[in-house]
């Protein structure tokens, strides 16, 4: 199996998103990726977590549309595999992006 690092973008950061929902709409939105990770079972990795820029790190903030605002690590026999595990992602379907970058080994390990 090939390991794959899922990027979640938007065009906000998963801070602000979160800041800005509502008790309900947090509930719903957890419920959905409930329901992916019960489909994508054992081939999720790690689910991974949502993620915020650090500014005082001296990096720039991204522009609208390139925050990644979260990641989880996949695992699929093959990249038509790893496609039908994505379909329907709940990223996706509130309007997200999912970039995916597979996970080389590292050399002399």
């Amino acid at each position: 199996m090939t390991k794959y690092m899922i990027l979640y973008r938007a065009p906000v950061s998963a801070r602000e998103q979160m800041a800005a929902g509502t008790p309900e709409q947090a509930q719903a939105g957890m419920a959905a990726w409930m329901q992916w990770a019960e489909r994508a079972g054992p081939a999720i990795v790690d689910m991974g977590a949502p993620l915020a820029e650090v500014a005082e790190a001296g990096t720039p903030v991204p522009a609208a549309g390139h925050i990644i605002g979260g990641y989880s690590v996949l695992a699929a026999a093959s990249p038509a595999a790893l496609s039908d595990l994505l379909a329907g992602h709940p990223h996706l379907e509130s309007g997200g992006t999912i970039e995916v970058h597979e996970v080389l080994p590292t050399p002399g390990m």
